[in-house]
């Protein structure tokens, strides 16, 4: 099954087909496999797999490789989230406040969002000392800022960067 798509990033048009597919689910999987490990599962000489892999890259289906760390062994074991609003809804206050909280390490990932709030952050830290310190020298200096409201996790019930393709699959052509 051939589906098309068009690339946001390069406005390449290319066919996913079903190895293409497979081949962005094994990755998701285990990102260090090799063309040949892949193409021994796929049926496949290492050659195509290796072009295909290539070409996913280049057209930006694939962003990045990444080793996925442990942040408890690491010490990081506190993961807050915060709902943010702006004093403004200006476009200069929306991308002055991104392009600060985007120089916080400890923001893993922020959005903006509709509902109650204009952004959602995710910190991972420490400890709530580390949280506490974040915020009194960090975040609460952002001019932009009106009100913080803070949701403490206090156990990780799932986490994975891996996106389900069956989509792909099932969509007609």
């Amino acid at each position: 099954m051939n589906l098309l798509f068009c690339n946001q990033y390069y406005h390449v048009k290319h066919t996913l087909d079903s190895t293409d597919i497979k081949i962005l689910e094994l990755l998701q999987e285990n990102s260090k496999r090799s063309a040949k490990q892949i193409g021994q599962q796929l049926n496949l000489s290492q050659t195509p797999i290796f072009e295909r892999i290539k070409k996913l890259e280049r057209e930006g289906y694939i962003k990045n490789y990444m080793a996925v760390l442990n942040e408890r062994r690491l010490g990081l074991k506190q993961t807050v989230f915060i709902g943010v609003t702006l004093k403004g809804h200006s476009r200069s206050y929306l991308e002055k406040f991104l392009m600060k909280v985007s120089d916080f390490p400890e923001v893993l990932e922020c959005y903006q969002v509709a509902g109650n709030y204009d952004f959602m952050l995710k910190l991972v830290l420490e400890d709530i000392e580390a949280y506490q310190v974040f915020v009194e020298t960090k975040l609460s200096l952002i001019a932009e800022l009106n009100s913080v409201n803070s949701y403490i996790a206090i156990k990780k019930g799932k986490q994975t960067n891996r996106l389900d393709l069956g989509f792909l699959k099932d969509s007609p052509k």
